[in-house]
């Protein structure tokens, strides 16, 4: 039976592409993987707004609160690692910390706190940007470093103990997502370093089926004519 993808999936794909890119490209693979988080993450920002603005929702933070793709897994929240967090203030800037994560989770079991670092860096800023560019969403620190990841949505205005609810429709499993990841990873190098970054997509790939099986490492394959800027 095929397991589960989860949060963990997704974030394995990531520092593997990160590993690879920069032992063969140095600075060159990390500004090439920044590149690929960054369209992968403005593409998931531009499907939640192609749905609020079908559904004649503002693009406002509060929206991009209640348009996200995913909720945590259960099998995350059964491993103990889904994300948790505390508000710090609600307005005028919606300031969160992070102290529990499954990405970073599993860039930590995988040594790969670096890999870590520059995602988190560039993915929900991108993300952000995707959904509306006229947004300010900052990151100043991730919990690979610190303690917790600090996430402000300046001027978000949010009213004090707001309680936002996913449209339950709208999420996509991880399968989904996985399969995004690595397609617009595998899309960027490969423009960028033909056959080299063509090379580093397949060892991905091996390297994913043999963490998790080759049923797994073919859904990812499976998605590869899927348009992932469109709803």
């Amino acid at each position: 039976m095929l397991k589960e993808f989860t949060e963990k999936h997704h974030a394995f794909l990531a520092a593997t592409f990160y590993t690879l890119l920069t032992e063969k490209y140095q600075e060159r693979g990390e500004a090439a993987f920044v590149l690929a988080t960054q369209r992968y993450a403005e593409q998931r920002g531009s499907r939640m707004a192609q749905r609020a603005i079908r559904d004649g929702k503002p693009l406002t933070f509060a929206t991009y609160r209640e348009y996200g793709e995913w909720v945590n897994t259960q099998s995350v929240k059964d491993e103990g690692c889904d994300n948790q967090g505390y508000m710090v203030s609600y307005q005028p800037d919606f300031d969160e910390r992070v102290t529990q994560c499954p990405w970073a989770t599993q860039f930590r079991e995988m040594n790969m706190s670096k890999a870590g670092t520059v995602y988190c860096t560039h993915l929900d800023k991108s993300i952000v940007r995707g959904f509306n560019p006229y947004l300010v969403f900052e990151v100043p620190q991730s919990m690979h470093e610190h303690d917790c990841c600090i996430q402000t949505a300046r001027n978000a205005n949010i009213p004090d103990g707001t309680v936002f609810q996913k449209h339950k429709e709208y999420l996509k499993g991880f399968d989904y997502h996985c399969a995004h990841s690595y397609k617009t990873y595998s899309q960027i190098i490969t423009a960028i370093f033909a056959t080299g970054g063509a090379a580093i997509s397949a060892e991905v790939l091996k390297r994913f089926a043999d963490a998790y099986g080759s049923d797994m490492a073919d859904v990812l394959t499976r998605y590869q004519d899927t348009d992932f800027n469109l709803i």
